[in-house]
């Protein structure tokens, strides 16, 4: 049987519930009542051949409740004069609530909307645009528009998330409601008051004017005549990325590697630190000015992404040189490779000639395909020879600065 039964019928007025569409005209106001719902009615054949079950399914709709039936006269060569739904309505919103039992919910959602448009009108689209999430925070919504208005009133108050003194608010609530408060930010506050070049969750603090956690940078010095902490030899030291902006040592050269043991065991190197790499996230670095009167040297894993760092660590310090991810260290080390599971794809325009072949060659599986050779694989022998070469000024290298 394919005629509208109570069960589909009602199973269309949920589907606006569901979608939020019931929801939203509390904010809207969009008049949808009386609504009438689909309905397919039997046929005259139905009628010949199934009339108790015609009759049967008429007795159904009609003892349906919240809904308002039309009926039509059908008059059959058979069965005679019959009376059968045409259509079926539901004429307010409080019958639609009570057929769904949604009764409560519309009641919290609507003083939601009204507070809401007491308080803060700016922010009703983002209940227009998310009633179903603004439902399931009815609980935290009154914190929540707190919050907004404690940031409308202290624009850009550079201050720490922790500091907000807002009653039953602290950091974890703002922290854990971050990605509804940036939509709401967005609708209440000025424009003046968003950095627009911050985006994404994680840049939440500095987009609304938030201090942010420090960017630390970890450093071990190399050379034992350096006293960057009195008393202490080639001391292992992490610091905020402005002291390390202001750090005053009489370094020449500075080594970069993204694995923790290398970095710890990193050769002694006159006037020289080396750096506990961040991946790709240069912008720590990129405020230490005395940087670029430096040799730097990157030690990345020799695969795509190792490339990838290497260009973008470039884009900030253009006399950077690769340490160790050239072709002769790759060949030397065969029965260490690996497999690079997700390869970068993009051309790299600051990479040397021959960074490029071998990129090139990573990236488009010449050697092997998904090969990658990880930085703690490469023998220690083989970084104290190479370092020893760096030294010793033999320029006759597999990595360079670029041109």
């Amino acid at each position: 049987m394919r005629w509208t039964d109570a069960k589909a019928l009602k199973a269309q007025l949920a589907r606006l519930w569901e979608r939020g569409e019931l929801l939203r005209d509390r904010v809207t106001g969009n008049a949808r009542f009386p609504l009438r719902l689909s309905l397919k009615s039997p046929s005259s054949a139905d009628i010949t051949d199934r009339f108790d079950a015609v009759r049967a399914w008429a007795a159904e709709l009609t003892a349906m409740d919240c809904v308002r039936i039309e009926w039509q006269a059908v008059r059959h060569r058979v069965q005679g004069a019959q009376q059968l739904p045409a259509s079926v309505w539901i004429d307010t919103v409080e019958d639609a609530l009570a057929w769904l039992g949604k009764r409560r919910e519309w009641d919290r959602f609507s003083a939601q909307v009204a507070s809401t448009r007491q308080t803060h009108p700016a922010v009703l689209p983002w209940l227009a645009k998310r009633p179903l999430q603004a439902l399931a925070l009815s609980t935290e919504w009154p914190r929540l528009l707190d919050v907004v208005a404690w940031l409308v009133a202290h624009p850009r108050p550079g201050i720490y998330l922790r500091q907000v003194d807002l009653p039953g608010v602290h950091s974890k609530f703002i922290e854990a409601h971050r990605s509804v408060l940036a939509e709401l930010f967005e609708l209440a506050l000025p424009s003046d008051a968003v950095d627009l070049g911050k985006t994404g969750v994680g840049a939440f603090a500095a987009r609304y004017g938030f201090l942010e956690k420090p960017t630390r940078i970890r450093l071990r010095v190399l050379d034992p005549s350096l006293q960057a902490v009195p008393g202490s030899i080639c001391p292992d030291v992490t610091l905020d990325s402005d002291s390390f902006s202001r750090l005053a040592l009489a370094v020449r050269r500075v080594f970069i590697t993204e694995n923790e043991t290398n970095f710890l065991a990193f050769p002694q190197v006159r006037e020289a630190i080396v750096i506990f790499g961040a991946g790709y996230g240069w912008d720590a670095l990129a405020r230490s000015q005395w940087l670029k009167h430096c040799a730097i040297h990157y030690w990345g894993d020799i695969d795509t992404h190792g490339f990838g760092i290497l260009d973008q660590l470039r884009g900030y310090f253009a006399h950077v040189d690769s340490l160790l991810m050239d072709r002769a260290t790759l060949d030397a080390h065969t029965a260490v490779w690996g497999n690079e599971d997700k390869p970068l794809l993009a051309d790299l325009h600051r990479l040397t000639p021959d960074e490029r072949a071998l990129y090139d060659d990573l990236r488009d599986n010449r050697i092997r395909a998904g090969l990658r050779l990880e930085q703690e694989h490469i023998g220690f022998h083989w970084l104290a020879r190479r370092l020893q070469q760096l030294l010793d000024g033999n320029t006759d290298l597999d990595s360079g600065a670029v041109p």
